[in-house]
């Protein structure tokens, strides 16, 4: 009886503990233990969100995500064969074997869940899986990971930029991540502690991932492909070494086509010299050189102080405070119209003709054609230019300014500051972006927020146009190779010394380029073109002119434009 009594006190104290346990449990903090139970088996997964497409005007994807497969490890299962399974790993997926090693045994105490590599493709990885379970291995999955693919290679890779492991590393990709990457989701469920499996009908959640939003561009891709074949031959039959060449349309600002080379292949961005990663077209200045010239001639036009027909002596050279300036082309005293100053590219009659403004007066037409400011395109790193204000301008400086040099410019502001010639004297700021997008420094840009600005009379503008055309004049001009069969043609060549980064001086090397429209008389399309330091001899007219031709007839022809009934100009060059 003894025995049995102090059995049943036993019985009763540990009884008594469980039931003390059990309110302690069920009744004073439930919520906490349940909590924590659960979170000792829980598995909790990432889904990754799909990025949005990038895509050309017509819809065709100029970046997209194709399937691919997340390797991911259970360190609970794959820590005891850690280093057998890291070597595998490593050798087949090209991974680094340490941080495979340290995944298999994972990160932190207790870890569930690893990533072993990111966006494997999905026959790499199925069949990497199909090795794993031959072998006897326990603890590797798949997860759908979209891979970033750039169809076009090369195609606009300048502008759409490229992606890393992770996170996006340049172009568009980086400037508007927000909009295309999306937000991931998560999937959480019990797991058998010992095997990783899922238990069946125990608690899970599920937080859907929200795809990136696609992001339409302004670009043709079959013109853009076009203008990079044609300015990477120029360049490389020039021995240059660079080149940046853009298309707008005349009327909305529109950038059909920016093409910089060299460039580089966006689904391989890591075999390209850092320096070809970018677009030197938005992220690099330059003197732009005799183009600036129509910029100053429309100026003078609009505020009355000089006509086409406009009688000027020229002299062979002209001294000016500091120095003497001279022109391209060697010459005794001649007599050149205002036409002819621009259809002969002088230097010299520039300068004349600009005497009749004050440098405040010139610099505040430029600022209007847009010099000295970013276009806010939506490109990373754009540049803004410089150019010297008006108060602080010598005469010195702005007899330079007048004919493109002691100021630098980007490609997108000069082919901008043409286009407003075109453009009947109202500058359209130029758009990449369809629609709007908010860039990563909060700035929206696109199509919707484009701006028109009246810069020059319609009436100036239309005379500088009638100037221009003489540039490509067979007889009286020095671009005939600018010229388009079939079409009225007005432009303007560039031919500027290169500063050296190194020294701030001129280095002997030269940026020859070419801007213009067509048909001159209705223009549709502005065209320009700069290649930077050619190594064989030769100006905007004989480089930049060709290139121009080439991609102006391309697009007038692929858009249907047909030619006008327009006569070519009849302005007379000498008096």
């Amino acid at each position: 009886m003894l025995r049995l009594r102090v059995g049943f006190v036993l019985i009763a104290m540990v009884l008594s503990f469980f039931g003390a346990r059990l309110v302690q449990l069920q009744g004073m903090d439930p919520q906490s233990y349940a909590v924590r139970a659960a979170a000792e088996g829980a598995v909790r997964v990432p889904l990754a969100a799909e990025r949005g497409d990038i895509l050309d005007r017509n819809g065709v994807p100029l970046a997209g995500s194709i399937k691919g497969k997340m390797v991911v490890a259970d360190p609970a299962l794959t820590a005891a064969q850690a280093p057998e399974l890291a070597r595998l790993l490593s050798d087949r997926l090209s991974v680094d074997y340490f941080r495979t090693l340290t995944a298999l045994r994972g990160r932190q105490e207790g870890s569930r869940y690893e990533y072993v590599a990111r966006r494997v493709p999905s026959t790499l990885a199925t069949d990497t899986l199909e090795v794993l379970d031959d072998a006897g291995f326990e603890g590797i999955s798949l997860q759908d990971d979209p891979i970033r693919d750039y169809p076009a290679g090369d195609v606009a890779a300048n502008l759409v930029g490229y992606m890393g492991t992770d996170e996006p590393l340049g172009g568009f990709e980086r400037t508007f991540d927000e909009q295309l990457a999306g937000v991931d989701g998560e999937a959480t469920w019990q797991s058998n502690s010992g095997k990783g499996v899922r238990i069946p009908l125990r608690e899970s959640t599920l937080k859907a991932a929200q795809n990136g939003a696609p992001l339409r561009t302004t670009i043709d891709r079959d013109l853009q492909w076009f203008t990079q074949k044609v300015l990477a031959q120029a360049v490389q039959q020039y021995r240059a070494e660079s080149g940046s060449a853009i298309v707008l349309d005349t009327r909305t600002g529109e950038t059909l086509a920016l093409a910089d080379v060299p460039t580089f292949d966006a689904n391989e961005p890591t075999e390209a010299p850092e320096e070809d990663l970018g677009s030197r077209a938005l992220n690099d200045t330059y003197e732009p050189g005799s183009v600036q010239k129509v910029l100053t001639a429309s100026a003078l036009i609009d505020a009355g102080k000089a006509f086409p027909r406009q009688r000027f002596k020229v002299p062979p050279s002209l001294a000016r405070q500091d120095r003497v300036i001279g022109d391209w082309f060697d010459h005794g005293n001649i007599r050149l119209t205002l036409a002819g100053i621009i259809a002969q590219s002088s230097n010299i009659g520039t300068v004349l003709a600009a005497d009749a403004f004050s440098p405040i007066e010139l610099v505040d037409y430029l600022q209007r054609f847009g010099l000295g400011q970013r276009t806010d395109i939506g490109v990373r790193g754009e540049t803004a230019g410089i150019l010297t204000p008006g108060e602080a301008m010598t005469s010195q400086t702005k007899d330079r300014v007048a004919f493109g040099q002691s100021l630098s410019v980007n490609v997108a502001q000069m082919a901008a500051a043409v286009n407003t010639i075109a453009n009947g004297g109202v500058r359209v700021s130029p758009s990449l972006i369809a629609g709007s997008a908010v860039t990563d420094d909060g700035v929206t840009v696109g199509t919707d927020v484009a701006t028109r600005t009246r810069v020059v009379s319609k009436a100036a503008a239309r005379a500088t146009a009638r100037m221009m055309e003489k540039v490509v004049d067979p007889e009286d001009g020095v671009a005939p190779g600018a010229q388009v069969p079939g079409y009225l043609v007005a432009g303007k060549t560039g031919t500027a010394q290169r500063v050296a980064a190194d020294c701030g001086c001129y280095d002997g090397s030269t940026s020859v380029s070419f801007g213009g429209f067509a048909p001159a008389d209705d223009a549709r399309f502005t065209v320009y073109v700069v290649v930077h330091a050619p190594e064989v001899d030769g100006g905007g007219g004989s480089i930049a002119g060709p290139v121009f031709s080439r991609i102006m007839g391309y697009v007038l022809g692929r858009y249907g434009v047909e030619p006008t009934d327009g006569k070519p100009s009849r302005l007379p060059v000498e008096w």
